[in-house]
């Protein structure tokens, strides 16, 4: 090989180096900064995820399946698949769903499953829901991820794999706007201990919290603006917003921008494929350090909504 060559390869390997040594201080600080909870972008079509009182709002049997891809080209950068149903029954009252997911971030997989329930205060012009999600959550690391050449207490499998969580919310609509609050991972349990300094240092779930509102705004027969927020925190972290703006076109076509105050614009759209099928799509573009060391990241959607009572559905779909 001649010196060109060589030279060329030291560079690649040197860009490769580069990469894994950001990611793995970008995966610590990630860890550091306590954001157990996966991070979406397309929030605002399943906020079952953040806010078991949303169960049944659709009047519809609706199921949505997400598969986020995010920080492409990052080794072990997080990867989320979610499955989730709900709908409301014949008591007007009452909503039941469930969700489950996946969730991996490097050698670390976190996965399970929430069942949920959801009583209404049903008021002339408006409902107000309480919500209760309960189930388990599965912590352990892939094994076949890793290669170490000694013992790394860091990697120990977690003395309690699995553990119960519990969530819960309130969410208030109307055929214009609506509000919501939910906490998560409530019980804060301990999923184990390592010895650290000659300390016991103790791995623990941390309660997030959740804000979010959003209104609909008909611009004429056709056209709608729906604007969004979102807002996340959790001890240890900075405040997290997302900020949205999108526009829905005879409800068939929806597009729009998001802003993430982690310095991230967020291209998102929707499609209505079918009466009962729709199909969405979102690109995280990174404006900090991220931007040089990857390729933004990915969610794609697709949802179902079967109307079991028609004659509940009162109100267009996009005002929720």
């Amino acid at each position: 090989m001649g010196s060109g060559g060589l030279r060329q390869l030291k560079s690649e390997n040197t860009d490769v180096m580069k990469k894994i040594i950001f990611a793995t201080l970008l995966l610590i600080g990630f860890q550091g900064f306590a954001q157990q909870d996966p991070l979406f972008s397309q929030y605002m079509f399943n906020k079952l995820l953040l806010n078991p009182a949303y169960a049944g709002s659709k009047e519809v049997l609706s199921m949505d399946l997400l598969d986020r891809y995010q920080w492409v080209s990052i080794p072990g950068a997080p990867r989320t698949m979610t499955f989730g149903v709900h709908t409301a029954l014949r008591n007007p009252h009452i909503g039941l769903g469930m969700y489950a997911y996946r969730d991996a971030l490097g050698p670390t997989v976190s996965q399970g499953m929430m069942a949920t329930y959801a009583y209404r205060l049903i008021f002339p012009s408006s409902k107000l829901s309480f919500g209760l999600q309960a189930g388990f959550k599965h912590v352990y690391f892939d094994e076949s991820l890793m290669n170490t050449q000694f013992p790394d207490v860091a990697f120990t499998q977690p003395e309690n794999p699995y553990l119960p969580d519990v969530n819960f919310g309130l969410y208030y609509y109307t055929n214009r706007y609506f509000v919501g609050i939910s906490s998560k991972q409530l019980l804060q349990n301990e999923m184990g201990m390592v010895k650290q300094d000659g300390k016991n240092v103790y791995t623990q779930l941390l309660r997030h919290f959740y804000a979010t509102a959003g209104a609909a705004f008909l611009i004429n027969d056709d056209l709608v603006f729906r604007p969004s927020l979102l807002a996340k925190f959790v001890k240890n972290a900075p405040l997290q917003l997302d900020i949205n703006a999108s526009m829905v076109f005879k409800d068939l076509f929806w597009v729009g921008m998001s802003y993430r105050s982690e310095k991230a614009i967020i291209f998102l759209t929707e499609f209505r494929i079918a009466e009962k099928f729709r199909v969405g799509y979102s690109f995280d573009l990174y404006l900090n350090e991220l931007l040089t060391y990857n390729k933004g990241s990915h969610e794609i959607r697709l949802g179902v909504d079967l109307e079991l009572f028609q004659s509940r559905m009162l109100t267009p779909r996009y005002f929720f």
